[in-house]
């Protein structure tokens, strides 16, 4: 490991597609996996009623973050011990073992119960990977890179999450043109998995070839196991878990929103299929676009007005635009709703991903941002899907995703009033 007072390694252009791959991964998967919920519903637990089978493979997709917090704290921590490059070697593989499982698995209708157990685990090991993932990863980019672009340069994290729901919105809507729906749901959709597994070892490569950036500093005794880590984590910083706790649930929240409008247009809206594959078009496009304007506003103007203002300003908007998208049910409607939600929350993660681990020394930096992150993201991320539709389908208020988005933002504005201001700080090695 490199000496804390060391200069950082030169941050080349594939260093840091390698680093964001994985987050990348993770939306491709996150993507591909809510835009074919109902196939997979239908594959591994199918049911006479359409919507208990839907929300059944909606549960499916939150048992992984189950593992989230797990991973954040394991893996995080080993970040912190033994170097950032070994624990994101260690996630993609995961990462990559996960989605194997899930895309390669048979029918519960050709091999009965065994199919659901096999999936179950796929994510389970997922969730266990993405939980550790964020954490070494933004930690690297951030001591890697020049000190007045260090926003740009983790914004990156959130611009490969917009890539890849971009990627496979394309891809989704030119297969569905060609092989048609009947065979997107029995088979395209495990194709699309197996796509996004293409790159995983070319990441393997180019991360185990990565310098390391983790110091071993003076305090490197006090965080020599898992458990020393979690201890000074908790003792020292434990109200600004709980302030970005908050923050990270907002932006989660958010996110799943977002990635749930394709069944929203569909199951909600009745919208035609065609209308809600290009959905995570508009999604894509504000993904990529507006985290890297909030990346360079949060090193020009600073963190803290980066994390208020988008927030706040969904918290406002949310309902109208829903309202008008409910009255309207047009796919303009649902491309320019999401598109524009979309790129609020793009712009606030962008802050969100930089001062977090800003605020944390170095011998906790990955540990702190794997766990708060992993929990926030497993509590409201994982539910987000199941709960709105849940509501929904109860309370026969197409309104509801709204009025749940607008609630987590008001508690996220409220969160990010609190933060400190980091623009500008030495990321301290103790």
């Amino acid at each position: 490991m490199t000496s804390p007072d060391a200069a950082p390694p030169k941050l080349e252009r594939k260093a840091v597609a390698a680093v964001v791959l994985g987050n990348a991964l993770e939306f491709y998967d996150f993507t591909v996996y809510a835009f074919f919920a109902v196939p997979i519903g239908e594959a591994f637990f199918p049911a006479r009623d359409p919507t208990s089978s839907l929300l059944a493979s909606l549960a499916l997709f939150g048992i992984g973050y189950v593992m989230r917090p797990i991973g954040g704290a394991v893996i995080g921590a080993l970040a912190d011990r033994a170097g950032r490059k070994p624990a994101m070697v260690l996630t993609i593989g995961l990462m990559a073992l996960g989605m194997l499982m899930l895309a390669v698995t048979p029918s519960t209708a050709s091999i009965g119960w065994p199919a659901q157990a096999i999936v179950i685990a796929g994510r389970l090991i997922q969730g266990l990977a993405l939980g550790g993932e964020v954490g070494p990863s933004t930690a690297y980019l951030l001591e890697a890179a020049p000190k007045r672009s260090r926003g740009f340069i983790a914004s990156w994290q959130i611009a490969s999450q917009g890539c890849a729901a971009l990627f496979a919105g394309l891809v989704a809507t030119g297969l569905g043109f060609v092989v048609g729906e009947g065979a997107m749901g029995q088979w395209g959709w495990r194709a699309m998995v197996l796509l996004g597994l293409l790159v995983v070892p070319v990441g393997l490569v180019i991360r185990r070839h990565l310098p390391e950036t983790a110091g071993a500093g003076e305090d490197a005794e006090a965080a020599d196991s898992t458990l020393g880590v979690m201890r000074r984590l908790f003792r020292e910083h434990g109200r600004l878990l709980l302030v970005t706790f908050a923050v990270i649930s907002a932006s989660a929240v958010s996110t799943s929103v977002g990635t749930n409008m394709p069944v929203y247009a569909k199951a909600t809206l009745g919208l035609a299929d065609a209308v809600s594959t290009a959905v995570p078009i508009a999604l894509g496009l504000a993904s990529v676009l507006f985290p890297l304007l909030g990346g360079y506003l949060a090193d020009r103007a600073g963190r803290r007005p980066v994390l208020i203002w988008p927030r706040a300003a969904i918290a406002v908007l949310a309902v109208p635009l829903f309202l008008w998208m409910v009255r309207e049910r047009s796919p303009l409607a649902v491309y320019l709703v999401t598109f524009l939600l979309s790129a609020l929350s793009s712009i606030n993660a962008a802050a969100i991903i930089v001062a977090i681990p800003e605020s944390l020394p170095r011998a906790v930096r990955s540990a702190g941002l794997s766990i708060v992150y992993a929990l926030a993201v497993s509590i409201f991320g994982g539910s987000t899907n199941y709960v709105v539709n849940k509501l929904v389908a109860v309370s026969g208020d197409k309104l509801m995703p709204a009025y749940y988005l607008v609630a987590f933002s008001l508690a996220g504005t409220a969160a990010a009033l609190m933060m400190p201001e980091t623009r500008g700080r030495d990321l301290e090695a103790g």
